[in-house]
């Protein structure tokens, strides 16, 4: 009897990236792409709809970004596999959704030929990373040993709801813009606001953009004003 395949949920804001993904993965006979998400939002939806057993998921996504996406999945469902398949292999970034509890991380550049390996290795509960990333994450462990670092201080923790209220007024969204796309009152938003700007001890909204950019919540392209 022949094995089901591995179903897969493809997260990616670029449509023509998107159709070259499913068109790579849809010539191998165990890989089976159930659907497409354009932003996270989408994809946490899907997730929960269809349980997947693999993600693969850009960071860069208008209205809630991968690496939030990521968090509320694996939130709602612990058994699933999420892949990274990302433009940014900034250590910040590789070590934020590990933190969270992606399987991997790919750099997609470098990521076409071994995408459908790497979704075989994550499915099967192994790890799988870029070479590029595997190598700095091997030297870093090293050097770390060698100084005998100490755990590093934990960063302001903000919610999963401060986050999506976060990238909507990083990417210039008024309050009750926020508040529609979130189906909350202005009132909450502005709460969230406020908590946020005392969690991170910032105090403007061009502030709180800055913050989104500096920690992949939103790209600086996405912003187009001069901070």
């Amino acid at each position: 009897m022949p094995m089901s395949p591995i179903t897969v949920l493809l997260a990616e804001d670029h449509t023509i990236v998107r159709e070259g993904l499913r068109a790579l993965l849809k010539l191998e006979s165990d890989i089976q792409v159930v659907a497409e998400a354009q932003d996270g939002r989408q994809a946490v939806a899907l997730a929960e709809k269809l349980k997947p057993d693999v993600i693969v998921m850009d960071i860069a996504m208008p209205l809630l970004n991968g690496m939030e996406a990521t968090r509320q999945i694996l939130h709602a469902r612990p058994g699933v596999k999420v892949l990274v398949l990302s433009a940014h292999s900034d250590d910040a970034y590789v070590s934020r959704v590990m933190e969270l509890g992606a399987s991997g991380y790919l750099v997609k550049q470098t990521a076409a030929h071994v995408l459908p390996e790497a979704i075989r290795r994550v499915h099967e509960g192994k790890k799988c990373f870029s070479p590029i990333i595997s190598r700095r994450r091997k030297e870093q462990a090293v050097k770390a040993r060698a100084r005998g670092d100490l755990p590093a201080k934990k960063a302001a923790q903000i919610s999963s709801r401060e986050t999506e209220v976060l990238q909507l007024i990083a990417e210039g969204k008024a309050n009750k813009e926020v508040a529609e796309e979130l189906k909350i009152s202005v009132k909450t938003v502005e709460k969230h606001r406020q908590n946020l700007m005392d969690k991170l001890n910032i105090h403007d909204t061009a502030g709180l953009t800055r913050h989104a950019i500096a920690t992949g919540v939103i790209e600086s392209s996405v912003q187009g004003t001069t901070l």
